[in-house]
């Protein structure tokens, strides 16, 4: 019996026999290790990279191999070091998605980058050409040394890709580390994966294209923008069929934006400008003092757009994406527009008889500059700024003022009528998002709504009372001091307005949820 309990006590117990076989296991750090010691590791580095360059019609692509990504992060460290990032700016970033499959439950981390699109919307929309496209690799670079700061290309980019360095004042992205790829050597994120789970593969652009316009095809990850827009060239592949339910992992959270306060000043007050000389054009009396007010807030919103660029000195080569950029064709058309104004509100000055027909012309410049403008947010094709709801905000303004401008320039009837339907179809343009705030989905139109009732609740009830109550003052008192406050209460709830319009969009990214 003693010799029994001696045997039973030398017997290896289930949990120590699990802790020796788990410490002979060799994990992909040690593996990484055990190669760099053997002197191996630069061919297992060759073997995640083309040694060649891509044929005419094809072009560098990242390829993620699912399965082997454990959402360690080493490609984020490592693509901050050898890049020189400053503390909070990153090129990659690790994500997470997750949901069901029959009675297990799936979860998946996922590395992202630049996908260096065929088309890339980032290229598309810079004003200054800071963008290019290898025509050897098809790698999409930024060109630092022209980039303005501008930032047009973070809203244009589906991907959350650029990202704007306050510090230096231009924004920067993964360029697939172009340099190291010349001499043979793999992008930092390819080196630091220790599960091989990066790599660099070659693909032809019709194919990809064809592949991500192709009917029925659907998002290359959950939760992720469709391809068919910039035709992103990073392929996700995996032995695992992803279930049809899953989503990112921070779907469900409410992410308000910059609001982008030179922004919101510049749109707002150009668009009252162009309000008040529609008015002026028509209006019977104090031409002179609406002109004032017209020149004013136009200077003084040109002069706020300044304040959004990191490097404005570089303002003036806006003229070079005039055939592909909405933004150089906003520049433009306001860089035409405020001569003219100065001119009209000189002529007005100057009691020139054909004043008004000069004030007419500003009024049409004016409103072809603020159509450039719908369409600088139109085309990030976020649901929130579609074309539909972004014209009635812009021109909504616009009108309003116009409106209140008229009755401030004694025309009632025109005035009265254009201020009372262009506030009501406002109200229920932005009135019919703001009712999806408690319908419980998951939606674009519905997180923009739990924005601004959750965050921004502040600012939405200034935009509300400032609208309907500046309406009515205007409406009940036009010429007294009663009209002033209402017209200026119109202008704080346009601002409100502008500030919602940033805050509130959801803009699209990559399935996100674990941040380095």
């Amino acid at each position: 019996m003693l010799a029994l309990l001696q045997e039973l006590d030398n017997e290896e117990s289930p949990i120590d026999r699990l802790l020796r076989e788990q410490a002979r296991l060799e994990t992909a750090v040690a593996s990484f290790s055990r190669l760099h010691e053997q002197g191996e590791v630069e061919e297992r580095y060759r073997s995640l990279i083309p040694l060649e360059n891509p044929r005419p019609g094809e072009q560098f692509a990242f390829e993620v191999n699912l399965d082997k990504c454990t959402g360690c992060k080493a490609c984020v460290t490592a693509c901050h070091s050898l890049n020189g990032l400053d503390e909070h700016e990153t090129w990659r970033d690790v994500g997470l998605i997750h949901g069901q499959r029959q009675q297990s439950y799936y979860q998946q981390t996922v590395t992202t980058a630049c996908h260096h699109c065929v088309e890339p919307g980032c290229l598309e929309g810079c004003p200054v050409n800071a963008y290019e496209k290898d025509p050897a690799t098809g790698i999409v670079l930024h060109l630092d040394d022209q980039c303005i700061g501008c930032q047009y290309c973070v809203l244009k980019c589906p991907y959350d890709v650029p990202k704007y360095n306050a510090r230096l004042g231009i924004v920067r992205k993964c360029d697939m580390c172009h340099g190291r790829l010349a001499e043979g050597e793999p992008p930092a994120c390819v080196q630091a994966c220790p599960t091989e789970a990066i790599s660099i593969k070659v693909v032809a652009r019709d194919v990809v294209t064809a592949k991500a316009r192709s009917t029925g095809t659907a998002p290359f990850l959950p939760d992720a923008p469709h391809q068919d827009y910039t035709v992103p060239t990073t392929a996700y592949v995996s032995k695992r069929l992803i279930p049809g339910n899953a989503i990112a992992a921070d779907a469900e959270v409410l992410r308000p934006q910059h609001a982008h306060w030179p922004l919101v000043w510049m749109l707002s007050l150009t668009q009252m400008s162009v309000g008040l000389s529609v008015a002026v054009s028509f209006a019977t009396q104090s031409q002179l003092a609406l002109g004032i007010g017209a020149a004013v807030t136009g200077f003084a919103g040109l002069a706020a757009s300044v304040l959004h660029l990191g490097r404005p000195l570089g303002a003036w080569r806006a003229f070079l994406g005039l055939t592909h950029s909405w933004l150089s064709r906003e520049i433009f058309a306001f860089g035409g527009y405020a001569p003219l104004l100065a001119f009209s509100l000189v002529s007005t000055v100057l009691t020139v008889s054909q004043a008004h027909w000069a004030w007419a012309a500003t009024a049409a410049l004016g409103l072809g500059a603020i159509f450039t403008s719908v369409m600088i947010y139109h085309d990030t094709r976020r649901k929130f700024w579609a074309l539909q709801r972004t014209a009635i905000r812009f021109f909504g303004v616009t009108a309003s003022f116009a409106g209140g401008g008229l009755l401030l320039g004694g025309n009632f009837n025109v005035g009265g009528t254009l201020l009372l339907v262009s506030a009501l179809v406002q109200a229920l343009a932005e009135g019919r998002i703001l009712m999806r705030a408690g319908n419980g989905l998951h939606d674009a139109d519905t997180h923009s709504a739990r924005i601004q009732f959750e965050h921004d609740f502040p600012a939405l009830v200034l935009r509300w009372l400032g609208l309907t109550f500046g309406v009515l003052l205007l409406l009940g008192d036009p010429q007294g001091a009663l009209g002033m406050v209402g017209i200026t209460l119109l202008g704080l709830s346009a601002i409100a307005e502008r500030y919602l319009f940033f805050t509130a969009v959801v803009a699209p990214k990559m399935p996100g949820g674990v941040k380095a």
